[in-house]
């Protein structure tokens, strides 16, 4: 495993829906990965802290944006 198969999978292997051997070969990396082991952390106290949190609507425009960006951002990972 290495760092972009993590950073693929963190919100799976937090949630706990990943295979085992997955999961163990997670935790390999992050025991030699000092910066994924933060992206993991980091991730982990994002979700805690807003867990519970009221959902926030956005403005359309706002919407609009964030939704270009993410597509942007997916295309350009496709290549």
């Amino acid at each position: 495993m290495n760092c972009n198969g993590v950073i693929r999978r963190v919100s799976s292997y937090i949630d706990g829906e990943l295979a085992a051997t997955v999961v163990e070969e997670i935790e390999l990396h992050l025991k030699e990965c000092r910066h994924c082991t933060i992206v993991v952390q980091q991730t982990k106290l994002t979700v805690s802290l807003y867990y519970d949190s009221d959902l926030v609507d956005f403005p359309m425009e706002v919407q609009a944006r964030l939704h270009e960006k993410l597509r942007r951002k997916m295309r350009e990972d496709r290549k």
